[in-house]
């Protein structure tokens, strides 16, 4: 029997013994067997630290960021390759387009991440603090990626997704990681490794794969590591216990299936399009993947005088799902992912049917369509009542991960608020509702208790992703028994591999260790105009102190005039008294302007391409007529940008690139005290000399 691959220290290995045989969820086939006995666990850990970790720190964001890219580019070339195979964990089409494309989509997403970082191996987080009267002293905080390795413990329901929506931010971050997929579904997550191996894309020990038991893993865990786990609370809660995760305090981020629930709001009625939204979406989770998705829905509120309603409703679209083998096209509702799934669902449905009884499908037997029901895991999805969930302890507590949900009614808002809780931490909640009021009640008093909450009605249902979908941009967690962590989250998941530090010196100092220029910092004055120099020769702290302009009331009439900006303040013949101002001010942006004519170099062409923008604009003295300013002028930042289908012969012509990067200047605007009257960052697009060479 062939069996899956470990590819650890740069190799691929076999463990001893049989291991663990995985079968094909639909026809009960034998596809393999994974073990890990006999693998040095310890050594493995130590190679992602010592070849993995250095080769991944001393990149910077913007090359960790397009081999992201790089290598989502190439999974995407291999995707029915993973298709064929994701079959076989009793997934149809639209579930595994889910788990692959999903999952290769969160490595785009990440990819774009760098576009917020610098061209460093490290980044700054936060403002600036100033720490001294005289301005000599100053603190900021740094983050740089830990010298450890990211050990993820994944699910079984998503083995593709799980693993790359994980790796794509301890890629980006700068650490390695060593992935353990749940074994029942290990040979799919063995497919894409095997590939991303191929692509060579992947410094050495940025990743490693095991197939079979975590074995004593985590007795070999350091403080720089960072233990990530998806699966149940039961066992997310012994592995976060475990000796070796306390004693070195290594960062644990937990995401564990919760008891999520979607609430009904009290203004629907049966022939409101929130009606059908709220039908459709319940019947959508119970199905995608045979209800096994962390996120899925597992309590339904509805309000106590639509309850019958509703359920019929319910069934009736349920009545619509066939089941079978996910390779007939007529099929909407797959398998689980096997044998001992289905037992386990059904053990913790008759758990819960202590309280609650079985209102739509059986619990032992299910109508299939090209497959056998019995060979085959599959299940009928259930619906189950409770008319008693204030007193009945099991549908907030129990999770049969599956098929499977509860309706139980509700009375007001403070009765779904108070339900939504029982469940004592869930990573997502929706509620259905044409109502602003009753949403924004809701989300506010059920925050506490959700790591997600979707507020769904008709303006948004078209494009909503639903209820059951993380999304890289937005953290995907849940506190209590949801686990405490968080994951993805654009930058906030990226950080979770990076070490915070503050750091405290002089502005001189901090820009010399940040690569930032830092206010106050000592600038570096040339005979050369900054926007006479190209990317490569403009140095962060480059400076130009302006001569100063005289502002005067004919300067503010003419921009008063040109921008139709008539706002009292700026008019000559205005009564000040009572006003924050005792004559006619300059506007904030004619003083921006003018700034701007006291730094553009603009007699003849240069390698300024264009204005890209400007941050963080503030006005922070008023200017009135008769009083000069100055600015001083100073390179804050630099970041190159990458070509597309670049020929330098054709550039710009065709509409394509040519080299370039974005240069980020700080602009401080005085007056004749010397004092701050404006400051702002504005952005260039500047060419690079190799262009010109």
């Amino acid at each position: 029997m062939q069996k899956l691959g470990n590819y650890i220290t740069g190799h691929w290995i076999d463990g001893d013994g049989e291991g663990t045989q995985l079968y094909n969820a639909v026809n009960g086939n034998i596809i393999s067997n994974a073990t890990s006995k006999g693998l040095d666990f310890e050594n493995i850990l130590k190679y992602a630290r010592e070849i993995g970790n250095p080769s991944l720190r001393k990149m910077t964001f913007q090359e960790r960021g397009r081999m992201l890219r790089a290598l989502a580019l190439h999974l995407l070339k291999h995707k029915e390759t993973f298709y064929a195979l994701s079959y076989q964990t009793g997934a149809t089409r639209v579930d595994s387009w889910i788990d692959i494309e999903g999952g290769i989509g969160n490595l785009f997403s990440n990819a774009t991440l760098r576009r917020k970082l610098p061209n460093e191996t490290f980044c700054l987080d936060g403002d600036a603090i100033n720490l001294g009267k005289e301005n000599t002293f100053m603190a900021h905080h740094i983050l740089v990626p830990k010298e450890g390795v990211a050990v993820h413990i994944n699910a079984y329901n998503f083995p593709i997704w799980g693993m790359l929506e994980k790796i794509a931010c301890n890629l980006l971050a700068g650490m390695p990681a060593v992935v353990k997929p749940a074994t029942v579904t290990s040979y799919l997550t063995e497919a894409v490794v095997k590939e991303i191996i191929a692509s060579n894309i992947l410094p050495k020990g940025a990743l490693q794969l095991i197939c079979g038991s975590a074995g004593n893993m985590l007795d070999f865990v350091t403080s720089q590591d960072v233990v990530t786990f998806t699966g149940s609370a039961s066992t997310g809660a012994k592995l976060k216990s475990h000796s070796t995760i306390l004693h070195e305090s290594v960062p644990f981020n937990m995401e564990a299936d919760s008891l999520n629930c979607i609430v009904l709001g009290s203004d629907v009625e049966p022939n409101m399009p929130e009606w059908d939204i709220f039908i459709k979406e319940i019947r959508k989770e119970m199905t995608v993947k045979a209800g096994q998705k962390c996120t899925g829905i597992r309590r339904i509120f509805v309000p106590q005088n639509k309850l019958e309603d509703v359920q019929k409703a319910i069934g009736k679209e349920l009545d619509k799902t066939t089941i079978g083998n996910p390779l007939n096209e007529k099929v909407r509702m797959g398998a689980l992912a096997g044998q001992e799934q289905r037992i386990d669902v059904r053990q913790q449905v008759q758990k819960i049917l202590a309280s609650s009884q079985i209102i739509y499908g059986s619990l032992d037997s299910v109508s299939v369509i090209d497959a056998d029901e019995k060979i085959g895991a599959f299940m009928s999805p259930l619906l189950l009542l409770n008319t008693n969930p204030f007193t009945s302890s099991e549908p907030h507590n129990i999770e049969a991960f599956g098929p499977v949900s509860t309706i139980m009614p509700y009375n007001d808002i403070y009765d779904t608020i108070a339900l939504s809780k029982m469940g004592k931490g869930s990573l997502c909640s929706s509620i259905v509702t044409a109502n602003a009021s009753i949403a924004k009640q809701y989300v506010i008093g059920a925050a506490t208790q959700h790591g997600r909450i979707l507020v769904l009605n008709a303006a948004c249902a078209k494009e909503s992703t639903g209820h059951g979908s993380p999304l890289p941009s937005l953290v995907h967690g849940g506190p209590g028994r949801a686990g405490g962590g968080e994951e993805m989250g654009g930058l906030r998941g990226v950080k979770h591999y990076m070490q915070r530090t503050a750091i405290q010196g002089s502005p001189d100092m901090i820009t010399a260790i940040t690569n930032v220029y830092q206010t106050h910092a000592t600038g570096n004055i040339e005979d050369k105009h900054p926007f006479k120099k190209y990317f490569e020769e403009i140095k962060i702290g480059d400076q130009l102190i302006s001569k100063k302009r005289l502002i005067t009331s004919e300067d503010i009439d003419a921009f008063a005039n040109l921008s139709g900006d008539h706002f009292y303040a700026h008019k000559r013949e205005t009564d000040y008294k009572g006003t924050m101002f005792t004559e006619q001010v300059a506007h904030g942006y004619f003083i921006m302007s003018a700034a701007a004519g006291l730094f553009v170099d603009s007699f003849e062409k240069n390698p300024v391409l264009l204005n890209y923008g400007i941050d963080e604009l503030r006005f922070t003295k008023p200017v009135y007529a008769g009083s000069s300013i100055y600015i001083r002028f100073s390179c804050k930042e630099k970041t190159p940008q990458e070509l597309k289908d670049i020929n330098p012969d054709v550039a710009f012509v065709h509409g394509q690139d040519i080299p370039k990067g974005i240069v980020k200047w700080l602009v401080e605007i005085f007056d004749d005290a010397d004092e701050a009257v404006g400051i702002g960052t504005i952005l260039t697009m500047v060419e690079m000399k190799e262009h010109k060479l």
